[in-house]
């Protein structure tokens, strides 16, 4: 590793922080991002762009930390106490995420075979750009049927896990995006949809990172103190921008729809396509 990977990782560490959050596909970027920016390891940049997703999902944990952990002490026994409705919600994140770690273990390598190409990523942009202004434009009036986590039954957890499974074997969706898209359609209110979404990313994305290490040691690979401490930069970046993004999109919700996001897509998969076919650069 180099000291140059230093600046590459600050870069990226943005790059995800902003995207992972916001439905726009942090995969579209870093594609992008990745043809002017790379690492001097090219193994090295396939195991930082998963496990880098780390720093952006202990952002989610602080910011929501006492939405989601269940355990605390009674005031006056001093006794440990469940809170059964934060338990009730992990067993519909659970739940909701059966089906793209199900396909996640079982195709992973064969997924990135054969879906992991500019044209796919940029029809992707493209398509889920599109779907966002028509679910918003459809959407315009109706009043939604799921105004909290806590009415979330596990029937639209799973609803919402199999959009998400879409994400998961289609680079260029957008995690966010899709499940976005898909609780939208089922009457969650934009509040509730990018809230559970956040949820849902801590098992997903702590399991790719988990596998993506595995992975890595079971290939034999290894890395020095540079290459630890250059991954560590790019998780504190992500981090540290996701508390911002976060709590950006979060109010931005509140009084408005998720429609520039469609028109942002559509622009970017067009800049995707276009450089791509401009360039004559390999299929990546």
């Amino acid at each position: 590793m180099k000291i140059f990977d230093i600046l590459v990782s600050v870069i990226l560490g943005i790059v995800e922080g902003i995207t992972e959050w916001l439905p726009v596909s942090s995969t579209g970027h870093m594609i992008l991002v990745n043809q002017f920016l790379t690492f001097s390891d090219d193994k090295f940049t396939e195991m930082f762009l998963v496990v880098v997703q780390l720093g952006a999902i202990l952002a989610v944990v602080l910011l929501f930390w006492k939405k989601i952990f269940p355990f605390n002490l009674h005031p006056k026994k001093n006794e440990p106490v469940v809170k059964m409705d934060i338990m009730q919600m992990w067993f519909k994140i659970l739940v909701a995420t059966i089906p793209a770690a199900v396909i996640g273990v079982l195709f992973d390598d064969v997924i990135n075979e054969m879906f992991y190409n500019q044209i796919v990523v940029a029809g992707a942009l493209i398509i889920y750009g599109v779907l966002f202004i028509l679910v918003e434009n459809w959407n315009k009036g109706r009043r939604p049927v799921i105004t909290s986590v806590q009415e979330l039954t596990y029937q639209t957890a799973l609803i919402i896990g199999i959009f998400q499974l879409l994400a998961a074997i289609i680079p260029g969706t957008s995690r966010s995006g899709a499940t976005i898209i898909g609780a939208l359609i089922i009457g969650v209110s934009r509040g509730v949809a990018a809230e559970f979404t956040f949820y849902l990313a801590i098992p997903v994305m702590f399991g790719a990172s988990l596998l993506k290490i595995v992975k890595s040691i079971s290939d034999g690979l290894s890395y020095g103190p540079m290459a630890v401490a250059t991954l560590l930069i790019g998780m504190l970046v992500a981090f540290i921008v996701s508390l911002f993004v976060i709590k950006f999109l979060m109010g931005y919700i509140r009084r408005h729809d998720f429609k520039c996001f469609g028109y942002y897509r559509i622009v970017l998969g067009i800049i995707v396509f276009a450089f791509f076919a401009i360039s004559g650069a390999a299929v990546i």
